[in-house]
């Protein structure tokens, strides 16, 4: 079951819930609450929505889709999760028994953007904007100290996430230098508005069992620059939120963007520009599709 959050596009105001089907949604008619969560494991309305008979549909085209979570109260990401992408930017990928997954964060209520909201080049520094395809993890039952044993039971569900990245942004290029100036500009690169888009749906963690097997392919403009698979990360799902909980609360709606595979544009110097359209997708949940202006 992949559930998502749209309005019709003759009603934009109102937001609905239903089932996401690639070229259609089947609104869920008079659901008992607004909340795409509580019709995910962990949410009080998860049986209700596995009950539904069969629903009328719209075409996919008729509708706006949104960010299917849109208030997380957290959202992590991960760096250097894949060892192709840790070595394609110079670097050496450590096995896992060696070292521990690079964590850091968004501001969720502003980089978050839905399927089909554009990608905005952001002027304070807009020549070296990249994406990053991730599979991402919806927290549905939270809690600190985990296991990794148990951690697949506290996903609500999986979705798409595109982490847009600034890789060389430097704020006051006039600068004295500091030692810690470089960290600063890689982690301030990710918080431009709109560098996150999310969606188009998030796939039930009931029907989604196996997070580790999941093809993923990205293009831009259709040419494809990404192929992988989730099988190829240093940290698994389940790893992932361990090591998170073994030191922060995880919260129900919590997301987690597991990392990117080889093959963002930084690898050719190719940069997205106003007019690029970015199509993102893992196998199982959809294609997340960003037009870039």
């Amino acid at each position: 079951m992949r559930l998502c959050r749209f309005s019709e596009n003759s009603t934009p105001d109102t937001i609905q819930i239903g089932l996401f089907e690639d070229n259609a949604v089947r609104p869920f008619a008079e659901p008992p609450s607004t909340d795409l969560l509580d019709f995910l494991p962990g949410g009080g309305h998860a049986d209700w929505a596995n009950s539904l008979a069969d629903l009328p549909s719209l075409p996919v085209e008729s509708v706006t889709l949104h960010v299917p979570n849109p208030e997380p109260k957290k959202l992590f990401l991960l760096a250097g999760n894949y060892a192709a992408h840790i070595e394609e930017g110079g670097g050496i990928a450590a096995e896992r028994a060696e070292t521990f997954p690079y964590v850091f964060m968004k501001p969720p209520t502003t980089t978050l953007i839905g399927a089909g909201a554009p990608v905005k080049i952001p002027a304070v520094s807009p020549d070296h904007i990249d994406w990053e395809l991730e599979l991402g993890v919806v927290i549905g039952k939270g809690g600190k100290g985990i296991s990794e044993a148990d951690a697949l039971d506290h996903v609500a569900g999986y979705t798409v996430f595109n982490d847009i990245s600034d890789r060389q942004f430097r704020p006051n290029p006039n600068r004295t230098e500091r030692s810690r100036d470089g960290f600063f500009d890689w982690l301030h690169g990710k918080w431009h508005d709109s560098s996150c888009p999310c969606g188009p749906c998030i796939a039930s963690a009931e029907t989604l069992t196996e997070p580790q097997c999941l093809d993923m392919k990205l293009s831009v403009n259709g040419e494809i620059f990404q192929e992988a698979s989730t099988a190829q990360q240093i940290f698994p799902v389940a790893a992932v939120i361990e090591f998170i909980s073994s030191f922060v609360t995880l919260e129900r709606g919590d997301m987690i963007s597991t990392g990117t595979a080889a093959g963002v544009g930084a690898t050719t110097a190719t940069y997205l520009k106003s007019g690029d359209k970015i199509e993102a997708t893992i196998e199982s949940i959809g294609t997340l599709v960003s037009p870039v202006e």
